[in-house]
């Protein structure tokens, strides 16, 4: 396994131990505050990030991090291999405490997430779910994998299985959000509802949702509503990696990374 790639594993899993531990002490109240645009951020964000960006430190590559975005578009394009990072992906998940989070980290080059030295890691730390890629290796999913210091990557690799997994559901899948959900979402779907016939609905939060995608259990995520880049670019990468790709709204432009404008337009999962 690259060594970049289990710097980001490294920091996802080590990050998602932390936000367990604010997460199932009873006596947190998780120091919600809200920014800007009005959106939730706790103390599990703030920690989450901390760590991180201390791994990542050790890397040659500058960071965009949903916490750590200030950085000026002149400076940025200039960047072209760069960490985007969501240290806490369904913020208002956590908070509701559903279990629905992820940290997200990926290695962006030229504007894409799954060229030749994209990685994407995705963790799932109350499932303890690990998803990971390449362009080159492919993607996997590994269950149960934890922190330590002094981590196996090759009983990892062991133990992890390659995506897509084998489906036993052949009901046609879509995925959709849990908190986000949109009129022009709804619409798609029953466009698909008419194509396909039967169709299954899943509503789910956070970057799971590509994640569904790229492992085979769901066929489609529409995502007509706003996200950032942090929100995406790992999953775009394990995605890729599986032989998925997220497209524009249009379904065939593939979505790009380190823009002047972090927002992403209308996007597809399939």
């Amino acid at each position: 396994m690259n060594s970049l790639l289990q710097t980001a594993i490294t920091a996802a899993l080590q990050a998602g131990k932390a936000i367990l531990d604010i997460y199932d002490d009873p006596a947190s109240d998780f120091e919600i505050e809200h920014k800007a645009d009005h959106s939730p951020l706790t103390i599990a964000d703030r920690v989450s990030n901390e760590i991180i960006l201390k791994q990542l430190k050790n890397t040659p590559y500058p960071v965009i991090s949903e916490e750590n975005k200030a950085t000026a578009y002149a400076i940025r394009k200039q960047w072209q291999t760069v960490w985007i990072v969501d240290p806490l992906d369904g913020t208002k998940e956590f908070i509701k405490r559903n279990g629905e989070f992820t940290v997200n980290i990926a290695l962006v080059y030229g504007g894409r997430p799954a060229l030749g030295v994209g990685r994407g890691v995705i963790y799932i730390p109350v499932k303890k779910i690990l998803y990971y890629g390449t362009i080159r290796n492919g993607a996997y999913r590994a269950d149960h994998p934890e922190y330590s210091p002094d981590m196996d990557f090759d009983a990892l690799e062991n133990q992890a299985r390659r995506l897509p997994l084998d489906r036993e559901d052949p009901v046609y899948t879509v995925v959709a959000s849990r908190s986000h959900m949109s009129s022009d979402t709804e619409n798609f779907i029953d466009e698909l509802k008419k194509e396909h016939g039967e169709v299954k609905l899943t509503s789910i939060g956070s970057s799971i949702k590509i994640c569904l995608v790229a492992e085979g259990t769901a066929d489609i995520y529409p995502r007509f509503a706003p996200t950032m880049e942090w929100d995406t670019a790992a999953g775009h990468a394990i995605a890729k990696a599986a032989g998925k790709e997220l497209y524009h709204q249009d379904g065939c432009t593939p979505l790009a990374y380190n823009k002047e404008d972090l927002l992403n337009p209308w996007f597809i999962v399939k």
